[in-house]
């Protein structure tokens, strides 16, 4: 380990790789607490006599609950699930003793939620060339992302990405999504690719690591922010990178 981060040296890439999309060729959806703090601020004048930090901590609480029970049909109706927490947030600041909070404003809260999120979207500085770097090398590539159909499909297009892959597989559209196994075998058939010809890249240690680790995928797990691997974690990724340039050969490790 170096600076938190397991080195690995990789004399041989692969016939394919698997990559997903959101806060690893897109920076998306990381950090929340920063983005509910900077809308419940939006929100201040209406939220008083609440502090807003006090309102964010709380829907963020509930969110993070909520995520960690949810069912994968969450995942396709993200903008429900967003106004879901925050009536979430709201009921246990009620029942704590804090002034009640509107549905209407509960709801408009959740929304801009949403909007901000879109609108904060962007895609991480060299990951377009490194994508193209690897389809260079003769690489198949393959798109493999959770989410709703239209949502996942208007990035994929917005942030030209559906020329660089040779495969998209959006949860929303094929009915399965990670970690399913077949996402990762519906992929890796589609490529012509087994296993041991396969990487996995990814931000979600379960999605990217775990579940295709048991396939027998290399599995490379994205850490954007250099967080390291959450205190306490089993998980093992077979190697840790900061950015997707990374994985091009002379890339410095």
């Amino acid at each position: 380990m170096r600076n938190g981060r397991e080195i690995a040296v990789v004399t041989k890439l692969p016939r394919a790789m698997l990559i997903d999309m959101d806060d690893t060729i897109l920076s998306a959806y990381a950090r929340p607490e920063i983005a509910w703090n900077t809308i419940a601020a939006e929100f201040a004048d209406e939220l008083t006599p609440m502090d807003p930090p006090v309102a964010a901590a709380a829907i963020l609480a509930f969110a993070r609950k909520f995520w960690s029970t949810a069912e994968p049909i969450w995942r396709l109706k993200l903008e429900e699930a967003r106004r879901e927490t925050v009536r979430g947030g709201f009921a246990a600041l009620r029942a704590s003793g804090h002034p009640s909070v509107s549905d209407d404003l509960a709801v408009r809260i959740a929304d801009r939620f949403t909007t901000f999120r879109e609108e904060s979207i962007f895609v991480f500085p060299g990951a377009h060339d490194a994508i193209d770097g690897l389809r260079s090398l003769g690489i198949k590539l393959a798109l493999v992302t959770n989410g709703a159909a239209l949502m996942q499909r208007a990035k994929i297009e917005r942030f030209a990405l559906t020329h660089r892959f040779d495969h998209i597989q959006i949860e929303g559209e094929h009915g399965f999504g990670k970690p399913e196994e077949r996402a990762y075998l519906h992929a890796m058939d589609a490529l012509g690719v087994s296993a041991a010809d396969t990487w996995m890249v990814g931000d979600n240690l379960e999605w990217e690591v775990v579940a295709p680790q048991r396939l027998g995928i290399y599995s490379i797990w994205i850490d954007v922010h250099g967080d390291g691997l959450p205190a306490g974690s089993a998980v093992r990724p077979n190697r840790i990178i900061r950015s997707l340039t990374e994985l091009l050969p002379g890339a410095n490790r």
